[in-house]
């Protein structure tokens, strides 16, 4: 008698498989976990032909197959673990090389008998086909192998793979070439579906055996560490000297699992509680196992407690107990406990001394303290985290190579990785790596993923899809091995750590245990995880600083000299009656976009669409006249100019070279990404002898660019954030010997402001505080959870609220059903995701458990986000949600939210109303136009909201939107009087004044004012509209005119300054590119590049093109929108923003 013979008379093809699997358990262990993957392969197939509640994934490999939503939803999360545990072993059996042994093969086909028990027991025709209740896995009756059998080989069972899929693939074309198909089909699954009703009435009283999956998994998750556990002493190993409360039998006990190494001594010892208890229970057993072990072996082991959910690693020699993403490989282990005795101090004590820093990579005293600050941190502080405040072109990079050098040198760090968030960052860190710590040779994953080595660079993009490749989530993983493991780094390097790091990418630093090391020059104050919480430090006290006051005042850098100019367009815009009787025929005779001719033009349209020549000649004249000159006076010194958007640098190059024609158009060149060959350019530029002399950019020279020859630089554009304004300063900062002959030093450099940025940020004004945005996905989920907590609450509620609350559920159980539990992001909430995947739990849960699915869940990817890329649709839907909610709920905040969705969903509703000629829209006219109307919103319910929810969502798309077509002027323009500025040196990211935050604290309070809502919604104003906003900031808010009108000329107009403090609403952000998207498939990447777009508007209220360029929509398009968009599209795109940009002026 077998274990499997309960299969035989329904399922004849899967029980010779799983016979196969029994037969070779003691034998083949490899080719026993093969049938048994073979067995779950030809299981879930026919699951998938014979239940008609399954939907088909995209793809049907095995690993697509089990994760499937509605698969997962029908096996449960107990028989999914198995089911998932066996294909990974499976993959390990054909992938990966090394020893396999029965301790690994038994324990697969006793889950493999489990999940049969399950399938025969859901889906047996008879009653005589069901196995029978409360029948064990029997291992003593599995056969012995005969002496003498050859195994199979690890070659041979990968042909015998490869045979099989193409056998699978034949019967599946047969299959569909059968005419009589549809009906077999038909007639199966109605049968089926008579069967599992009856079968499902009676209780399941078979013991699965689910806390022996979860030991399983953690084997697994050991076995990607590379830890095979084929050994007896690998487990259950057992101890003397325990304390007799400790064990069953005094002075002894058992170590769940010890890592050996290759010397035969421990490295590691495991302790695993069962799932339901907390793994630091587990502590201080572990402790004692690791005493008992240092006893008897003279080597005291690295301790891992863990309940299969959580690990917690460690080290007590060195460091407390900290919860790591999974176990270290021997490798790793062996270092970590060789560092005990072999590593060197850091820094000089009066007991050692400490391990000198190389002063040809760093010689001032400033990058040699910071080392040191560092090294004490790591070293005296025990701890492992640091954060490094450098100005701007004080060497940043050069003093972390240092740092990386005493580290490796002293043996505390063998492995390195340095990330930035673009790749130009990127190579430009490789460089420096190559220049200053040659040995060894730096790898760039952006180019080349495979090579192995010790200094590594990465954008974080990257870095998070390599995280998961060589990992056990998908069938050609390459056998579970991870090459990225949690230990595999000892030192990560986050360059221009401000950057939303841990919004973004948080999960990579929780990923990986390592030091940590952030760079920036320009800390932000950020309510939520801003910088300095990210590295555990007090805000405002970094590790160590060296700003751009000190920096100059030591003479490493040198410091600005400011030449305002004024120009009359700039400030005030341009009014018809101004100009002369010739000026305004030219004014009447230009091309007006919608063919209206206006009375004037708003100063933030100027370079933004309307170009005037002489604005742009009088700039140039001031520069070619004052700027600083080189080659004894005869040539202007490097210059870059920063301009406002890609048009409008090209309109100034075509305005030099008109005036300038003896250059041959070589002296001034547009330097952006739309440039061909723009890094040869760059690397000309760079050159002292090089051309150009003028480098004309859109943001890509505003970082990232060192030229020391820089003396001049041309602000033609307003600047809306302090870290750019000090960054763009900082592009002039470098020393540069003898630029002007010999013995004639650069002391410094001219910044000619032409936008009145200088004096916005002498008065020290703040950056809008920077919000966090979760993703539409996230907020999507944690606004069901909500909704459906609300209509729990409700003591009697209708048929349209259950019928809603059903609804609510299934979507959220699709979503974490659709999670990948072999994700790494997924793994960290684990406990969370395998409870809410089964639908049960979304019955009746408590309010502590929803708070905990929105806390760990709402955040993490799913193959439901996939199945839905409708954006617009999506936002809709969210906006319906919160309305629902506020019908339900009679929380203050959540009324608020109503009011606030209501208004939105009834712009939206009169937008669509616009398009009645669109049939699709025409077809709902009536339920449109009732949404427009406030008769509707009288009563309102659940329902009719949920109605307007489905028929609507897929019609936003549709909303039709304007363009801003540019014009091109010459009209004369006055310069103003040189009046002379001074540059105020203070330190990045200290905010003395909050101008900034008053004022959006004040726009909160105030939104529904019309004039706000108007601005929030992107609706056009009107001159009237400036006016009455004005009236309500100095009147209501108590703002001065002074305050006012700096805003107003940061951001070229009052309009603009208040959206870039308040934002847009995401809905209006996403109406706004309603016409771009409108009627176009696009890619997954294509669609989150809008999204980013979206999600820039919502914050900032506008985008300049340049920033399009920019991480992080190089995330998506390392070389901008042309990489993914065609050229009318980007074209399109680019219309779209600036219209948005347009309806803040007066119309």
């Amino acid at each position: 008698m077998g274990n499997f013979d309960f299969v035989t008379a329904a399922w004849p093809g899967i029980s010779d498989e799983a016979r196969r699997a029994e037969h070779y358990a003691f034998g083949e262990p490899r080719s026993s976990v093969f049938y048994a993957r073979r067995t779950l392969e030809l299981a879930v197939h026919w699951l998938y032909q014979a239940d008609d509640s399954l939907s088909l994934p995209y793809s049907n490999d095995l690993s697509s197959l089990l994760f499937e939503p509605t698969f997962k939803t029908l096996v449960g999360p107990g028989i999914h673990a198995k089911m998932n545990v066996i294909r990974m072993r499976g993959n390990d059996a054909v992938h990966r090389a090394g020893a396999m042994t029965d301790a690994q093969s038994l324990p697969v086909v006793r889950e493999l008998f489990h999940v049969l028990i399950w399938l025969a027991t859901r889906y047996a025709a008879t009653p005589e086909l069901r196995p029978a209740p409360g029948v064990p896995f029997d291992a003593a009756s599995i056969p012995r192998p005969q002496p003498g059998a050859a195994a199979r080989t690890r070659e041979q069972l990968q042909k015998l793979a490869e045979g099989n899929a193409a056998k699978d693939a034949q019967l599946a074309k047969a299959s569909e070439d059968n005419d009589n198909l549809a009906a077999e089909l038909a007639e199966l699954r109605a049968a089926i579906a008579a069967i599992t009703a009856a079968n499902t009435v009676i209780p399941d009283t078979h013991d699965y055996r689910e806390n022996e999956t979860r030991h399983l998994f953690i084997d697994l998750l050991l076995s990607e560490a590379g830890w095979p556990l084929t050994e007896d002493r690998d487990r259950e190993f057992p101890v003397t000297g325990m304390p007799a409360a400790k064990s069953d039998t005094p002075g002894k006990g058992f170590v769940d699992y010890v890592l050996w190494g290759d010397d035969g001594l421990p490295l590691g010892v495991v302790e695993a509680k069962r799932t339901t208890r907390d793994p630091k229970v587990g502590q201080e057993q572990a402790r004692l196992y690791a005493d008992a072990l240092e006893q008897q072996f003279g080597q005291r082991p690295v301790i891992f407690y863990t309940n299969g959910y959580e690990h917690h690693i460690w080290d007590d020699t060195m460091y407390p107990p900290r919860q790591v993403a999974g176990f270290f490989t021997r490798d790793q282990l062996a270092l970590l406990v060789q560092r005990r005795t072999a590593k060197h101090p850091l820094v000089a004590s009066g007991k050692a001394p400490g391990t000198t820093i190389n002063t040809d990579i760093v010689g001032r005293h400033y990058q040699v303290q910071a080392v040191t600050k560092i090294a004490e941190s790591f070293e005296a502080g025990h701890e492992r985290k640091a954060l490094l405040v450098m100005a701007t072109g004080s060497g940043k990079t050069r003093t972390v190579i240092a740092l990386t050098d005493v580290l490796m040198r002293a043996n505390w760090a063998k492995r390195v990785l340095f990330l930035a968030d673009r790749i130009a960052l990127v190579n430009q860190a490789a460089g420096a790596f190559k220049e200053h710590l040659p040995d060894p040779a730096p790898v760039n994953l952006l180019t080349d993923r495979d090579t192995d080595g010790r200094v590594f660079v990465s954008t974080y993009g990257t870095m998070m899809g390599l995280i998961d490749q060589g990992g056990s989530t998908g069938d050609d993983a390459g056998g579970g091995l991870r090459r990225f493991g949690p230990g595999y780094f000892d030192l990560i390097i986050i360059d221009e750590a401000h950057r939303s790091v841990y919004q973004k990418y948080g999960e990579i630093f929780s990923y990986f245990d390592s030091l940590l090391v952030g760079l920036t020059a320009t800390p932000k104050d950020e309510v939520d995880h801003n910088t300095y919480s990210l590295f555990n430090l007090e805000d405002g006290v970094p590790t160590d600083s060296y700003e751009l006051g000190q920096a100059i005042a030591d003479k490493y850098l040198v410091p600005p000299v400011a030449r305002p100019i004024a120009l009359g367009f700039m400030n005030r815009g341009i009014r018809y009656a101004d100009l002369s009787a010739d000026e305004r025929d030219q004014w009447d005779m230009l091309d007006w976009d919608d063919g209206l001719v206006p009375d004037a033009i708003d100063a933030a349209a100027v370079n933004k669409w309307l170009f005037n020549a002489d604005t742009v000649d009088k700039v140039l004249e001031v520069l070619m006249r004052d700027g600083r000159r080189v080659s004894g006076g005869d040539r202007l010194g490097k210059t870059i100019v920063f301009a406002k958007n890609n048009a409008h640098a090209e309109f100034i190059a075509d305005r030099f070279n008109a005036n300038y024609p003896e250059f041959a158009g070589q002296f001034a060149r547009v330097v952006t990404y739309k440039t061909e060959y723009v890094q040869n350019l760059i690397g000309s530029f760079s050159k002292t002898d090089g051309s150009p002399q003028i480098a004309i950019s859109v943001d890509m020279l505003d970082t990232g660019i060192d030229v020391p020859d820089v003396v001049n630089l041309v602000f033609f554009k307003p600047v809306y954030s302090k870290t750019k304004y000090w960054q763009m300063i900082g592009r002039g900062t470098r020393l540069r010997p003898d630029l002007y002959g010999p013995g004639a030093d650069k002391k410094d450099f001219m910044i000619f402001d032409v936008c009145g940025n200088i004096e916005f940020f002498n008065a020290e004004m703040t950056d809008a505080a920077a919000s966090q945005v979760e993703p539409l996905h996230q907020r999507s989920f944690k606004a069901r959870i909500g909704l459906l907590r609300a209509l729990d609450c409700l003591a009697s509620p209708h048929e349209s609220q259950m019928a809603l609350r059903l609804s609510l559920a299934t979507r959220l159980h699709d979503t974490v059903a659709g999670m990948n539990h072999g994700n790494f992001l997924v793994r960290k909430h684990l406990r969370q995701a395998e409870h809410f995947a089964d639908a049960s739990a979304w019955n009746t849960p408590t309010v502590e458990e929803l708070d905990a699915a929105a806390e760990h869940l709402s955040g993490l990817p799913s193959s439901v986000h996939a199945l839905d890329t409708d954006e617009d649709a999506k936002r809709f839907d969210l906006l319906a949600l919160r309305g629902q909610l506020g019908v339900v709920s009679l929380e203050p905040e959540d009324v608020d939210a109503f009011a606030r969705a209501r208004v939105r969903l009834q712009a939206i509703a009169e937008a669509l109303g616009e398009q009645r000629n669109i049939p699709v829209i025409k077809q709902n006219l009536e339920l449109i136009q009732a949404v427009a109307s406030d008769e509707w919103w009288d009563g309102v319910t659940v329902g009719m909201l949920e109605l307007m929810r489905l028929r609507l969502r897929a019609l936003v798309r549709l909303v039709d939107k304007t363009k801003q077509a540019i014009v091109y002027t010459d009209f004369e323009d006055t310069l103003g009087e040189f009046e002379p500025a001074e540059v105020r040196i203070v330190t990045p990211g200290v905010d003395r004044e909050r101008f900034r935050e008053k004022l959006l604290a004040f726009l909160r309070e105030h939104q529904e004012q019309v004039v706000l809502h108007k601005l929030r919604m992107g609706r056009q104003l009107t001159a009237l509209d400036l006016a009455e906003l004005e009236r309500i900031l100095t009147e209501t808010g108590g703002f001065s005119p002074a305050e006012i009108a700096a805003g107003a000329t940061e951001a070229n107009g009052l309009g603009l300054f208040i959206r870039s403090v308040a934002g847009m609403d995401r809905g209006a952000a996403s109406e706004a590119l309603d016409s771009f998207v409108g009627g176009v498939t696009f890619s997954a990447n294509q669609l989150a590049f809008v999204k980013l777009i979206i999600d820039q508007l919502t914050q900032r209220g506008a985008v300049a093109t340049g920033l399009l360029y920019e991480a992080p929509f190089t995330d998506y398009a390392p070389h901008g929108p042309d990489e993914l968009f065609t050229n009318a599209q980007v074209t399109n795109l680019i219309d779209v923003l600036r219209h948005v940009a347009a309806t803040a002026a007066a119309s």
